[in-house]
């Protein structure tokens, strides 16, 4: 029994700490989704993470998408919160094999999101969105021309 206690739990904790290292740092998948969130809250009895659901389509008029999505970085919460309502591109990583709902109720966590400024209502047709920075203050008006000199009147007068 002592024999257990001191080589079989380490060992067991060892490995099971080497798992969690690598089913975090390794991802399954990369890649970007975009649409518009619908649904963002933080959830969780103890672990608390930030649920999303993105809201994808590919034409209109046809059935969306449904994108679920978890967010663990604090700042790109805030951002995703800052950009509800616009359309989105969400960049993320499918974590896999994670035993337990603590790390999130996805595999698809979320790390970096753009907004992106045009909407496509069909292959080729875009509608720009104008973005949502404040215009430059009034543009440079342009310098006046310098004032053109006459003549001088005591030159001699031009002969035929």
């Amino acid at each position: 029994m002592k024999r257990f206690l001191f080589v079989g739990l380490p060992l067991i904790a060892l490995l099971a700490a080497l798992y969690f290292f690598v089913a975090l740092s390794w991802n399954y998948s990369t890649g970007e989704r975009a649409g518009w969130v619908q649904k963002f809250s933080k959830k969780g009895w103890i672990c608390k993470t930030w649920e999303g659901e993105l809201a994808m389509v590919s034409m209109p008029g046809a059935a969306q998408e449904k994108f679920y999505f978890t967010v663990w970085d604090e700042a790109v919460a805030a951002e995703i919160n800052k950009a509800m309502g616009r359309r989105v591109s969400l960049h993320y990583e499918e974590k896999v094999g994670l035993p337990t709902t603590c790390f999130g109720e996805t595999r698809h966590w979320v790390n970096k999101i753009t907004v992106v400024q045009e909407i496509p209502l069909a292959p080729g047709v875009m509608v720009p969105v104008p973005p949502q920075v404040p215009a430059p203050a009034s543009p440079p008006q342009p310098q006046p021309a310098p004032p053109v000199q006459a003549p001088p009147t005591d030159a001699p007068p031009a002969t035929k």
